[in-house]
């Protein structure tokens, strides 16, 4: 008997569908059905037209579309999510119709008009993992136009995805980076279109906005795998259970699952994360849950859980982080917001629960590796101590040279060890920019060189480009500063140390009121974040450059309450007090400066030598902090 041959090819293979299609046709089913409909006659299927595709089939709210070419599929998928982005602009964003796209380029098999096999399971599998409004593509996909399309990428490393034997590293195209390859009227999308936004707000549209804002998070997550002990769980790894409504109206459901689901977005956007999917999540809605027995059943070291509740216009959030292994609670936070605006409000819930966890993962995670091999020679745990350290020194320069020295030993075992290059950069453009180097040029030119290494080893590393823009500071590339601050944003835009960075370029540009906004929206989204001592003095140095002495004093009290070691607050409060006339005060923080360990600027004259911008508005106020200085008693020479 003859054995039937199967047909098979190479094809790029799109997978689609709708984000949340049961919520929406819940909501109102004929209205979904019909909206979807529209989509698919005006926008999708001449997309795919346009592009050279083929629509192979259809499974309720999902599509399956086969093109020769990956950078068609791309474009068409780009296209897509552009146009239909503009089109939910007016639309309430829980009423939104977005889709998840997975992107593939494999050997599928041909059977008939429908496409089967691996490489479709793995488009489908690519598209679960997509968030709503993004794109997700396999590495094989992304390595046929990583150089042909000017888009930004973030490697979310290898993922373990169900029924596929081998793990699958995945590249992400979120809505922010999207949002600026607007959907244009020609078939292709326009080469250099893609910039970035000054604000992470006005650069999105609609619930994309949200979905986005918890992306990537504060700092690098430590490796997927644990290479001491690879049966045991990673040290990131985890599962969002789904969001409690405490408000008794059952109607009100979809917030808490928006919440749960941008967060599982959030989390599982992180490089080399182990995120289990909502799908699996959302499994355990309204059951009892023993949470050593999920972490065991899936092999995840932590649990989110967390609830809202509605009274009135006023909406309390809260959520508790814990560890699987023990049942202990590990961190919690609360919530209280205001209704008046639903989209900045769940903006601001998710941003600030993602920074607060991902500061608590690297404490808790930087004290298990210290407490289990405390002499480890394994580079990224060095790195990780360092950094969880570094947050916590409150500038005092004994804590942070010690912390650093972790990271040169990260960096003997591994000079590839991004995180050790970022954080060590630092060693040489804090004294830059704080104008207590011994060897200005000398620092600058260090940090170039880490950074510059950094960024060559991961492009995509958001921490490297916040390190690059603190660095152009230093150089006076106030403009260049900006767009790298923006980017960091971009691939990150919980990360709020970028709004200080953005605040302190604003300011040696003469924008102080530019510069207060930033920080006013920092201070916002994380206000117990352990740097707030450096928000505090951004909002204090831009009030002073304002001129509006007393608030100045104000804020740069507040910093050096929380970081008395930290020497730039002292010294701009010792001269708005000075010239405030309030001269016992002035003298005696000019006095508690010039003891801080490590001061190199002892005298108007050191400072007055290295000015740090020559904006005239910048150049008016810096005269007025050296008169200050000087009556506040700082030695001339």
């Amino acid at each position: 008997m003859a054995v039937q041959r199967v047909e098979r090819k190479l094809a790029a293979i799109l997978a689609a569908d709708v984000a949340g299609y049961g919520r929406l046709t819940g909501l109102d089913e004929e209205g979904t059905l019909g909206k979807f409909r529209t989509f698919r006659r005006e926008l999708i299927d001449p997309a795919i037209s346009a592009h050279g595709g083929r629509l192979v089939k259809t499974t309720g709210d999902g599509l399956l579309i086969e093109f020769h070419s990956v950078v068609d599929a791309v474009r068409c998928a780009v296209h897509l999510q552009g146009a239909i982005a503009e089109r939910n602009a007016l639309t309430p964003s829980d009423r939104r119709l977005q889709f998840r796209i997975g992107i593939h380029v494999g050997d599928i098999v041909v059977e008939g008009d429908d496409l089967l096999g691996e490489g479709v399971n793995i488009a489908a599998r690519l598209e679960a993992m997509a968030e709503p409004g993004g794109i997700s593509l396999s590495e094989d996909a992304w390595r046929q136009v990583r150089d042909k399309l000017p888009l930004a990428f973030t490697d979310r490393g290898e993922q373990r995805v169900k029924n596929i034997a081998r793990p699958i590293r995945v590249y992400d195209l979120g809505a922010r980076s999207l949002s600026a390859a607007a959907a244009p009227p020609a078939p292709s999308v326009g080469e250099g279109r893609r910039r970035f936004q000054p604000s992470w707000q006005a650069a999105m549209g609609g619930l994309a906005a949200v979905l986005l804002l918890a992306a990537a998070l504060w700092l690098t997550i430590p490796r997927l795998v644990d290479v001491h002990n690879s049966s045991t769980p990673s040290r990131f790894s985890m599962i969002v259970l789904p969001f409690v409504n405490l408000s008794g109206d059952p109607a009100q459901d979809y917030l808490a699952d928006v919440i749960t689901e941008e967060l599982t977005t959030s989390l599982s956007r992180i490089p080399n994360a182990f995120v289990i999917a909502r799908s699996t999540a959302f499994t355990y809605k309204g059951k009892a849950i023993e949470v050593r027995q999920i972490g065991k059943e899936l092999g995840v070291r932590y649990l989110l859980e967390g609830s809202e509740q509605r009274r009135g216009d006023r909406l309390r959030v809260t959520a508790q982080l814990i560890d699987a292994e023990t049942g202990a609670h590990l961190w919690g936070d609360q919530i209280d917001s205001n209704r008046a605006d639903l989209l900045a409000m769940q903006d601001e819930i998710v941003t600030r629960l993602s920074r607060a966890l991902q500061m608590q993962l690297v404490e808790v995670d930087a004290a298990r590796v210290a407490r289990a091999r405390p002499d480890n020679a394994d580079a990224e745990d060095l790195a990780m101590r360092c950094q969880a350290l570094v947050v916590n020194a409150l500038s005092v320069k004994d804590k942070l040279d010690a912390a650093y020295a972790l990271c040169e030993r990260a960096l003997q075992l591994d000079a590839r060890n991004v995180r050790a290059l970022i954080n060590l950069s630092f060693t040489f453009i804090d004294p830059a920019l704080e104008l207590q180097s011994t060897d200005r040029a000398a620092d600058i030119s260090r940090a170039e060189e880490l950074v510059s290494r950094a960024l060559s080893i991961d492009p995509n590393a958001y921490m490297a480009h916040f390190a690059k823009s603190e660095l152009l500071v230093t150089q006076r590339r106030f403009d260049e500063a900006i767009v790298e601050a923006e980017r960091c944003l971009a691939l990150n835009p919980s990360f709020v140390n970028a709004y200080d960075g953005l605040s302190n370029a604003y300011n040696f540009l003469g924008q102080p009121e530019r510069a207060v906004e930033y920080a006013d929206r920092a201070l916002r989204l994380s206000p117990r974040d352990p740097l707030l001592y450096v928000l505090y003095f951004e909002k204090g140095f831009a009030l002073s450059l304002l001129q509006q002495d007393d608030e100045a004093i104000d804020w740069l009290r507040r910093s050096i309450a929380v970081a008395a070691g930290w020497p730039l607050p002292q010294v701009l409060l010792a001269s708005e007090l000075a010239l405030k006339g309030q001269d016992v005060e002035a003298h005696q923080t000019i006095a508690l400066y010039l003891s801080l360990s490590g001061i190199q600027a002892r005298t108007v004259a050191q400072w007055k030598a290295q000015l740090p911008s020559d904006n005239p508005v910048f150049l008016a106020y810096y005269e007025r902090l050296l008169d200050g200085l000087r009556k506040a008693g700082l030695p001339e020479q």
